[in-house]
């Protein structure tokens, strides 16, 4: 999950973190990212192609439907302990949480896919110095964050982490 922006990156991740580009590529981004992650056999999404950021792709189980759902979430990789990452719930900013932080509560167990190598994770809620650790990277990583935490006017923004089902 290596991070090395370009110009045309940086570009993109201040549209992203807008609110007119937030609102656009909410919407559009998660119907691409499959398609461009199929066709690059798991290695790359619009997004990161984009924007150079790490994405993670996401396969949970619905709480409500039990049904497999899978997303691109940007990855933030823990930098005290290798294979371990998280994954942020700002849903843009929104006012609410998004489903895929309702669908790890209720199932724990996900696979996901980084560059291109599928594997199983366990997720659990940060909390105290982890979360505040773990939001310090993820705004190093991504300068929409703080922008999506003003935006969700109070909201708790829950991070997940995800660590190897292997080494839980």
């Amino acid at each position: 999950m290596a991070h090395k922006p370009n110009f045309f990156n940086k570009i993109a991740v201040k549209i992203a973190a807008s609110g007119p580009g937030s609102w656009l590529f909410s919407r559009i981004l998660h119907h691409i990212d499959p398609v461009v992650f199929r066709m690059t056999d798991g290695r790359k999404t619009l997004t990161s192609i984009l924007t150079g950021l790490p994405i993670v792709m996401l396969t949970t189980i619905g709480r409500k439907s039990g049904q497999p759902r899978t997303l691109p979430l940007l990855g933030i990789r823990d930098q005290e302990n290798a294979g371990v990452f998280a994954l942020i719930a700002s849903n843009w900013g929104r006012q609410r949480n998004p489903a895929w932080y309702y669908n790890l509560k209720a199932h724990p167990r996900a696979t996901c896919v980084i560059d291109g190598v599928s594997g199983e994770y366990i997720a659990k809620e940060a909390e105290g110095e982890e979360y505040d650790r773990f939001w310090r990277y993820a705004e190093a990583t991504y300068p929409g964050f703080p922008v999506y935490k003003k935006r969700a006017a109070g909201r708790h923004i829950p991070i997940m982490v995800m660590t190897p089902a292997t080494d839980a």
